[in-house]
């Protein structure tokens, strides 16, 4: 672990674990952890991992911005390059080729729900929470979450949510499709780990090819999306394990049915 408390490390074999270790704030992202955290981001993307999980260490996911930190730093130019730190580390993350994986054991407020959002999965444990409380210290989203929200869940309930802080249960998360999975407390780590193994296991232009499909539609004209999608589809079907996988199926031996009267 870095001074900065985040880390990157291969935990197995095609998978990277980015992990935010600051216990005494609750995870909470100093400048010098944003920073850290940027730059693990890039590490990554020059890595050949096939799946990334991203976790906080302890009874919370990442608690957002250490306020008592960043309280020295007031002005409008200080948050400016907030802002813009933590857009370009998050847009990043976003842009990964390969799959990533929020394990939320534990809170997720703030900043910890814009970077909850700005990977592919959430896996939730029964403790975990998904907190839009920006509202409470009288600041919009600013590193991205307010546009990466409005898509998933639509304006009215983007606005609302907003504007009043609210603080999502991993039923509700589950619900509203934040949440793709909930686990018991303690487990949402491995939950997500197990989860990225099986992403690990595919071909990496498999899984690359079906999250480069999905985000086209979110960032894409729907003509142009689907250009895109028709576009991934034949190189994987020319491709050995396609090949290998019909060859199989289609040189398999029947099944015998079984005559119950005998």
């Amino acid at each position: 672990m870095t001074s900065s408390g985040v880390s990157l490390t291969t935990v197995q074999p095609g998978v990277g674990l980015l992990l935010v270790s600051r216990p005494a704030v609750r995870n909470a992202l100093s400048w010098e952890a944003m920073e850290a955290f940027g730059a693990a981001v890039e590490a990554a993307a020059a890595s050949d991992w096939r799946a990334l999980v991203v976790s906080g260490s302890g009874a919370a996911f990442i608690a957002g911005g250490d306020l008592k930190e960043l309280s020295r730093y007031p002005t409008e130019a200080d948050g400016r390059r907030m802002s813009r730190l933590m857009t370009r580390a998050l847009q990043a993350l976003e842009a990964l080729p390969f799959p990533t994986i929020a394990a939320l054991n534990g809170p997720a407020r703030g900043g910890g729900s814009e970077v909850a959002l700005a990977c592919d999965l959430r896996v939730m444990a029964a403790n975990a929470d998904l907190g839009f409380v920006q509202v409470a210290w009288f600041v919009t989203p600013g590193w991205g979450m307010g546009q990466r929200l409005l898509r998933l869940v639509g304006y009215a309930r983007a606005l609302e949510w907003l504007l009043t802080g609210k603080v999502l249960s991993p039923a509700e998360a589950l619900a509203h499709g934040l949440a793709n999975r909930v686990v018991p407390a303690g487990q949402a780590l491995d939950e997500a780990l197990g989860l990225a193994r099986h992403v690990a296991a595919l071909p990496p232009a498999v899984a690359q090819g079906i999250k480069q499909t999905l985000r086209a539609g979110l960032t894409l004209p729907p003509a142009t999306a689907a250009m895109v999608e028709r576009e991934i589809f034949p190189p994987l079907w020319a491709a050995e394990e396609h090949v290998a996988a019909v060859t199989r199926f289609a040189t398999r031996r029947p099944n015998r049915q079984i005559d119950a009267s005998s």
